[in-house]
């Protein structure tokens, strides 16, 4: 059993409700990124589905220094804030390092541990101290056994506000794969585990100077992940994926979401 990890009013973990983590990789415009929240909620609404809205101001962890990364710190907060304030929404998005943490956690209701930071202990522990809940995603370089160490840096300092997010593993150049054993292993040191099913598909580095992804499978690895047993999922979504500016090959459309999600709901009713 896992603990309970309560943002708001919403329960993960424990045998709650499945949850979703969505909205678009990274904050395009305020009125863009209003539209997609609001867009989203209705649709989780009519699922009956909790929602978090996750959407990043800064991606720093771009292959191409010429990459889109978003609107930076401070603008990105004010819209994620805008975003909280107007739709009643919690909210997620990655930190990148230690000196914005402070500004993040005046917004955020769930800080993020990057993939590729997942082992820097400072970034860690400093995220784990402000007591909001900090969801780490495991590196696609970790096993899933590895991950438990870092669970014990943001426990060190009296958080046990911990998610740990499932994102696929290095599979070889410019790919990954999901081994849903980790789920399981993971929820054993128990805390909650969501499933990213969107990262999951990426192709990192796999268009030259920037990642591709193979968004079909997003679906069929998603009702696998809730037929494992995850927490909760998590989807970056966008109206026009490909179109979007960064990650919009393993981003999925907006308009499958509502399926996907009835899909999930019908799976969970089952077990």
């Amino acid at each position: 059993m896992t603990h309970e990890i309560k943002v708001g009013k919403i329960k993960i973990g424990a045998k709650n409700p499945l949850v979703l983590v969505a909205g678009p990789c990274v904050i395009e415009s305020e009125a863009f990124t209003l539209v997609m929240a609001k867009k989203i909620k209705s649709v989780t609404e009519a699922v009956g589905m909790p929602l978090i809205f996750k959407s990043s101001y800064d991606k720093a962890n771009r292959l191409s220094v010429d990459s889109f990364r978003g609107p930076g710190l401070k603008k990105g907060l004010d819209i994620l804030a805008k975003v909280k304030q107007k739709l009643k929404l919690p909210i997620l998005s990655d930190v990148h390092s230690r000196e914005e943490i402070i500004e993040a956690a005046k917004v955020l209701d769930i800080i993020q541990i990057p993939a590729f930071l997942c082992r820097q202990t400072d970034l860690v522990v400093a995220a784990a101290r402000t007591g909001k809940v900090v969801n780490i995603k495991k590196g696609q370089f970790l096993a899933p056994w590895d991950i438990q160490p870092i669970i014990k840096k943001a426990e060190s300092v009296g958080n046990k506000s911990i998610i740990i997010t499932e994102r696929g593993f290095s599979f070889g150049y410019n790919n990954l794969v999901t081994d849903f054993r980790s789920i399981g292993i993971m929820r054993n040191f128990g805390y909650p585990v969501i499933y990213d099913a969107t990262h999951s598909i990426q192709l990192p580095g796999g268009k030259g100077g920037c990642s591709g992804g193979q968004r079909e499978f997003v679906s069929g690895l998603s009702r696998a992940a809730a037929a494992f047993g995850c927490d909760g999922l998590f989807l970056e979504v966008h109206s026009s994926p490909d179109n979007a500016p960064c990650d919009g090959p393993n981003m999925i459309d907006l308009k499958d979401l509502e399926e996907l999600l009835r899909q999930i709901k019908r799976i969970e009713g089952v077990l």
